[in-house]
């Protein structure tokens, strides 16, 4: 064999054992990782605080800012990395919790609850088969809600339940998206405490509904109503 063909032959084989190595070398970095589990949803009655930290850094800060006392563990929340820090039976306390690390770590939290009585769909009896409404849209616009907090009631594919919120919150409710998810808008504000008060009242009537971020919210439709 001709030396300049050995040569070459010698280069093709080292650029193909290297790059074999780089994807073994990937493939057991990625088997090694451990994945992160789906976060357990809140007890009945219970506030629970999802805090955004999708880097080890966020974490060990987080973990560096709460008392030994608190548990916390990171988990998976729709399409979040975040930190579950659970227990809290009153709203009160979790915003508290909420602008301490806000505050001290500078991350961002997401409020959630299990409503402690019957979720509303589940109470109302059904006398006779319903017909499935048909939602009817106005002023069909999406974009990103912006600064803010929004308060968001999961209607697990029931339209009906439109109107029940719409009464809870005395007045108009929208659709929007968050997570890839699609929620009902109970309201979007830049007052922290009327979003808790909203996010506390829902939870009272029954609804599931999270505080989130608001920057992260698209809007679809800015009122939605039941024909």
């Amino acid at each position: 064999m001709h030396p300049k063909s050995v040569q070459k032959f010698e280069t093709l084989s080292s650029a193909l054992g290297f790059a074999i190595a780089g994807l073994i070398s990937s493939m057991t970095a990625a088997i090694a990782q451990p994945a992160i589990p789906v976060c357990q949803p809140p007890s009945a009655g219970e506030y629970l605080l999802l805090v955004v930290s999708p880097t080890a850094n966020n974490q060990k800060q987080l973990r560096s800012a709460l008392p030994n006392e608190i548990p916390s563990t990171t988990c998976q929340y729709l399409t979040e990395i975040v930190t579950r820090i659970g227990g809290f039976k009153k709203i009160d306390d979790a915003n508290r919790w909420a602008r301490y690390i806000n505050n001290i770590a500078g991350l961002s939290a997401i409020i959630t609850t299990r409503p402690a009585a019957p979720n509303v769909a589940q109470a109302q009896p059904q006398t006779q088969p319903q017909i499935q409404p048909q939602p009817q849209t106005i002023s069909y616009n999406p974009q990103a809600l912006g600064d803010g907090f929004a308060v968001l009631v999961d209607y697990f594919n029931r339209p009906e339940l439109v109107n029940s919120v719409q009464k809870a919150v005395g007045g108009n409710v929208g659709f929007a998206s968050y997570g890839q998810r699609p929620y009902l808008l109970a309201v979007h504000t830049t007052n922290q405490q009327e979003a808790y008060n909203i996010l506390q009242k829902l939870n009272e009537r029954g609804f599931f509904a999270v505080l989130v971020d608001s920057r992260k919210v698209v809007l679809l439709r800015s009122v939605v109503r039941l024909q």
